[in-house]
């Protein structure tokens, strides 16, 4: 519960900022955008982060023949409207940058620090957005950001807790560095490891061009009406039905529906986001479940092969290169892939169970290494979400010395 006699005072934006739009250059006029040198920000580039660089940029002309203006690095923008999560969004120019009208420019008076109220307003982001919904107007606009409340801190504590909150956006970063290294390092493997083209230390053996029919096979078991019922997710794999939708199963028989046993490998048909022509998943569940008979159920030789097969397809790319041509034997008008048309396309792959087993280790690993970073995120950012509300609202407060620098 906060302390009431701790509570930071609050006053209107509008009060201590400057509030400005930008705007659009006419788009049929190709000289205002020809060889601009002027950066152009517009609301996807405004996702809670430093701007350093635009998609897009605009000529001088198209400036002096358009609303839009310059601001100055430094500058705080709020996304007004956009697609998704974007609207009530805030962003800071590393660079001396025009916008368009979708987004909003706050220039803070000199009492107040641009960084301290970019963390204020991303700490109530829920809160604006839902200002955008009263009055039945689906945007922000300029009035309801100059009525966005501000707490009251000196500057010298506004500055503290700027760098304060920096320190884990800096922890952030960080995570999420190594989280795309993992992920670029995982296109490696399945570009090189996968194929053959490197071999990892002590395996020499041929690699051999085989149908999946050598090396998986449909075991066609049914249901025994025990077994809960899971659907296939491109993220998260395999996933309880009732779990996934939040609701209960309401199929009346599940006795057609086809057994998955741990490390099965599951076609689905359906197609979806960026896998048109279906998702291939590995079960990693430790044990039998259950699936519509639309899928495709298939156990692999050796349970090491079915993870190989699961990060080879974890790529639309790889799943897209390995069932397009078997669509185009397929029938006309459809993208459906058979079960005995899954089965006759090709891949190289390594045939001895012990390089099976020690490519899977390490596949196994740089997962492991992804769940950690993911955990790791997620812990750091509730910490820096929870520290955010208690500086921000004074239930913490920051001391500062009587000289007014502040103290640890």
């Amino acid at each position: 519960m906060l302390d009431q006699s701790k509570e930071r005072k609050t006053v209107a934006l509008g009060s201590v900022a400057t509030i400005k739009s930008g705007g659009t250059p006419d788009r049929k006029n190709s000289k205002y955008w020809q060889n601009g040198g002027i950066p152009w920000a517009t609301t996807s580039e405004v996702n809670y982060s430093v701007i350093c660089e635009t998609k897009e940029q605009i000529s001088e002309e198209g400036l002096r023949n358009s609303a839009a203006k310059i601001f100055p690095k430094g500058t705080l923008l709020i996304a007004l409207y956009g697609q998704g999560k974007t609207r009530g969004q805030v962003g800071i120019l590393g660079v001396d940058a025009a916008t368009n009208q979708a987004c909003a420019a706050i220039l803070p008076n000199s009492d107040f620090d641009t960084e301290f109220m970019f963390y204020v307003l991303q700490n109530d982001y829920q809160r604006i957005r839902a200002l955008s919904n009263s009055g039945g107007q689906d945007n922000l606009s300029a009035e309801l950001v100059r009525e966005i409340r501000i707490p009251v801190a000196s500057l010298t504590e506004q500055q503290k807790i700027a760098a304060l909150l920096r320190t884990w956006d800096e922890a952030l970063e960080k995570l999420y560095a190594l989280r795309a290294l993992n992920l670029r390092r995982r296109v490696w493997l399945r570009t090189h490891l996968f194929t053959g083209k490197v071999r990892l230390p002590g395996f020499a053996g041929e690699w051999h061009k085989v149908p999946l029919s050598n090396v998986l096979h449909e075991h066609g078991s049914k249901s025994t009406g025990a077994e809960e019922v899971y659907s296939v997710s491109v993220h998260k794999g395999l996933v309880n039905q009732v779990e996934h939708l939040g609701r209960s199963f309401s199929a009346a028989s599940t006795d057609h529906y086809n057994r998955v046993l741990p490390g099965d490998i599951v076609y689905t048909k359906s197609p979806t986001g960026d896998f048109p022509l279906g998702i291939i998943k590995q079960s990693k569940i430790d044990s039998e479940v259950i699936v519509s008979p639309l899928y495709g159920v298939f156990t692999p030789q050796t349970f090491a092969l079915g993870i190989i097969l699961d990060a080879l397809f974890e790529s639309p790319l790889a799943a897209r290169n390995y069932l397009h041509p078997l669509v185009q034997k397929g029938a006309k008008n459809t993208i459906a892939v058979t079960n005995k048309q899954f089965l006759e396309g090709k891949l190289y792959l390594p045939m001895d169970p012990n390089e099976q087993a020690a490519i899977a280790d390490v596949v196994n690993t740089s997962h492991a290494e992804l769940a950690c970073l993911d955990a790791e995120i997620k812990a750091v950012t509730d910490q820096k979400r929870g520290l955010m509300q208690k500086l921000l609202t004074g239930e913490w407060r920051v001391e500062v010395s009587d000289e007014g620098e502040a103290a640890a």
